[in-house]
């Protein structure tokens, strides 16, 4: 780096955009491979977000100054990583923001988390934000086009952008599809292996799901049935059931809002350990009379 200066910095945005990697490069660039462990703390705060944590690890670690070698370059500091930094209690960031403004002189730190909303702001301004976006659809499949002539792997365009549109710019999800499709598919892959890894629901079925909540209470019967019976993920299909009503013209935005509000309460049961079949025939069925209330003039 041209400076051996750092500021207290916070990373956030959604999960595998790349937020500990670009931390470990900087710390890497900075001190070296041979001086990284001692100088590099790295937590994940999701398995230790207590306080004691803070005044015992953290603590213990940024107390110890280091100093400066006239004939190396690595800047007289070390560097804290806090993992998923949002799973601090309050208790413990408070704790955090006392140790950050003692040590600071030798000690950098890094929260690192997907949401900076549940960041105290007193945390929030002693440190330089940074946005990681979702990676970008060219420079993913760039990454998983060279990872496959890596390893050997066939895997036809289609299936790479499937991989995309299912991760939602998550390489690191994109990446572990990919590795489990070969596992089970062998290195000539498919879009078909692609979406059976993937749980996606093919899109043929999801326009039958659509119908059947455009006819009759049998047919959203009939539908659920088949549903269950090909073993199809429930939250999988509520979500692409959704995705596909947003892209009708045909109905109106209060009708796709009473959709989204029967969709979420639905999946929450799922989430609660909910019978599939029973959740999706109750979420078709509500839907089924949104649809039929409000209708266009």
């Amino acid at each position: 780096m041209a400076s051996d200066s750092l500021p207290h910095l916070l990373f956030y945005g959604p999960p595998g955009t790349g937020k500990t990697s670009a931390i470990l490069a900087v710390a890497k660039e900075l001190f070296g491979g041979e001086m990284l462990k001692s100088r590099l703390l790295e937590l994940n705060a999701s398995d230790d977000r207590g306080i004691n944590v803070v005044r015992e690890k953290i603590k213990k670690f940024a107390q110890v100054a280091v100093a400066r070698n006239p004939d190396s370059l690595c800047p007289p500091f070390k560097i804290i990583v806090l993992d998923e930094a949002d799973s601090l209690t309050s208790d413990a960031q408070a704790a955090l923001r006392r140790v950050i403004e003692k040590y600071t002189k030798v000690t950098r730190f890094c929260l690192i988390c997907n949401y900076v909303s549940k960041i105290v702001d007193p945390l929030i301004s002693r440190c330089m934000k940074f946005r990681f976006k979702p990676i970008s659809m060219p420079a993913q499949l760039e990454r998983l086009k060279h990872i496959c002539g890596m390893e050997g792997v066939a895997c036809p365009d289609q299936a790479l952008a499937k991989l995309y549109a299912v991760s939602e710019g998550d390489l690191r999800r994109s990446i572990t599809l990919l590795q489990s499709a070969v596992q089970l598919y062998g290195s000539q892959l498919s879009l078909d292996s692609v979406l059976k890894v993937a749980a996606v629901v093919p899109d043929e079925v999801i326009v039958r799901v659509y119908e059947a909540m455009r006819g009759s209470f049998q047919d959203v019967e009939a539908v659920v049935r088949a549903l269950v019976h090909e073993a199809y993920q429930a939250d999988s299909v509520l979500v692409q059931v959704f995705e596909l009503l947003l892209e009708q013209i045909d109905i109106s935005d209060l009708q796709k809002a009473k959709g989204a509000e029967i969709l979420a309460e639905c999946d929450g049961e799922l989430i609660g350990g909910g019978d599939e079949m029973l959740i999706l025939q109750k979420a078709l069925s509500q839907m089924q009379m949104a649809l039929r209330s409000n209708p266009l003039p």
